[in-house]
């Protein structure tokens, strides 16, 4: 399946843009998501154990399946003031 990565803050700042297209398998999990991002976007790999991430605008942990067709984002940590 077809999985469209949006990027927010610094992640979307090492990926080059807003969003990161990845191909993974039916059933895949968020730490599915987390590891293809890693070998598809290297910048990524030292913020992406910091990083949360959504599903269909829900914070979900590691072991979320990914339905097909999901939207998914990848939210780092931010800090303001």
């Amino acid at each position: 399946m077809n999985v469209h990565v949006q990027m927010f803050a610094r992640a979307k700042e090492l990926a080059g843009g807003e969003r990161v297209d990845l191909s993974l398998p039916d059933g895949a999990t968020v730490r599915d998501v987390r590891r293809a991002l890693a070998e598809a976007v290297p910048p990524l790999a030292a913020l992406l154990p910091f990083c949360m991430f959504a599903v269909d605008m829900e914070y979900a942990d590691d072991d979320a399946t990914i339905p097909v067709g999901a939207a998914v984002a990848c939210i780092p940590p931010v800090s303001g003031g």
